[in-house]
């Protein structure tokens, strides 16, 4: 396990060299929390910009200070509305560029459209295009978090750092769970299984897999080759043509592989968004007899009627980190945490506009992490 020491960044923080310009693109001000944080790390000053929204939904934004020749980091948190968030970043990127900056980095911790990387049948890797959409307006270098899928990164002709939550999810659970040694790292699905794996390792942990449990869109027939052309079509190609077909698939009955009797069981996972498969994880945890479950994910969406389905399901405690704000949902739901992050954005920041190195912030970090 790797953990970046508060003391130690604290005394290098804010030794920065000039010509740093920090903006938040979020016109909400709700989301711009988080870049106050990074600020305020870095001790540097926010710059001055304004992001409005026309009377017809056009986004403009005006940049209110000279970025001539400058490092510009520019911080956007996803809002709900989250088209409004891509074009905000996009028109303030553009503006950048052609005020003649001298880089562009985008700090977007939580990557929106992650889940959309793969072809489903006749739809679109729409994360490729919000990468294209980003390197033509302009960004010469992205920070993010937890990307969905680490493949992600290849979609941009870029150098990307996609930073991890882990580290300040483990120490939460080792200051913040008393009796943590009696609790198990538990996948919510086997696709989980690795995540839940790391964390297992690193806190010298037991390991439990739920199988068996409803398919969700993301396991769902993914790469865009499944749909057979008519009879008519092959028969007129090749009439003695027979293409064996794929059996079905036959969900098996939910098990859980693993000991979660009389124990803690912690659900990690990267995303909690819809909530129906945690709920539905929690029950059988329950029935296996583990008497408290907590969930930790790094980007915690919690759309929809998630904080009300949260306080009345089994589940003790959602952990989540603020790369994405979440007050309203706290304020519906005390069981949701909140683990702050802005320690390690903001010394990625301070590292790549002083020309350091970055593999400090990587420490200990496998492949398969």
């Amino acid at each position: 396990m790797f953990c970046v020491a508060s003391t130690e960044i604290g005394a290098i923080m804010n030794i920065t060299k000039g010509g740093l310009v920090l903006f938040s693109a979020n016109s909400n001000s709700s989301c711009m929390e988080l870049s106050r944080r990074i600020a305020e790390r870095l001790g540097v000053e926010m710059g001055k910009v304004q992001v409005y929204q026309e009377p017809n939904r056009e986004t403009r934004v005006q940049i209110q200070e000279s970025v001539r020749g400058k490092d510009v980091f520019i911080i956007q948190t996803v809002s709900k509305d989250v088209n409004t968030t891509i074009m905000e970043l996009l028109i303030m990127v553009y503006a950048c560029k052609t005020s003649c900056a001298k880089s562009i980095i985008g700090v977007i911790p939580y990557f929106p459209y992650s889940k959309q990387c793969k072809m489903r049948k006749r739809g679109s890797i729409v994360s490729k295009l919000l990468a294209s959409m980003m390197c033509k307006a302009g960004l010469t270098h992205l920070i993010t978090m937890d990307l969905h899928q680490k493949e992600i990164q290849g979609f941009f002709n870029i150098p990307v750092d996609n930073l991890r939550a882990s580290p300040f999810l483990l120490q939460y659970i080792q200051e913040e769970i008393p009796d943590y040694r009696n609790a198990v790292i538990v996948a919510k699905s086997p696709a989980s299984a690795k995540r839940a794996q790391s964390f297992a390792e690193r806190l010298r942990l037991g390991i439990a897999v739920i199988h068996g449990e409803a398919q969700d869109a993301e396991s769902d027939l993914v790469d865009g080759r499944h749909s057979p052309p008519t009879a008519k079509s092959v028969a007129a190609i090749h009439p003695s043509l027979e293409i064996p077909m794929l059996i079905p698939k036959e969900k098996p009955p939910i098990t859980v592989v693993g000991d979660v009797g009389g124990r803690i069981a912690i659900i990690v996972d990267d995303i909690i968004d819809d909530v129906d498969s945690f709920l539905a994880a929690a029950e059988t945890l329950k029935e296996r007899g583990a008497y408290k479950i907590f969930v930790m994910a790094t980007h915690g969406l919690l759309s929809s009627d998630a904080p009300r389905l949260i306080e009345e399901s089994a589940i003790d405690e959602v952990v989540v980190t603020n790369t994405i704000p979440h007050e309203i949902q706290k304020l519906q739901c005390p069981k949701i945490k909140t683990v702050d992050i802005s320690m390690i954005l903001s010394e990625a920041i301070r590292r790549i506009h002083n020309g350091e190195s970055m593999s400090y912030l990587f420490r200990n970090i496998g492949l398969d992490d």
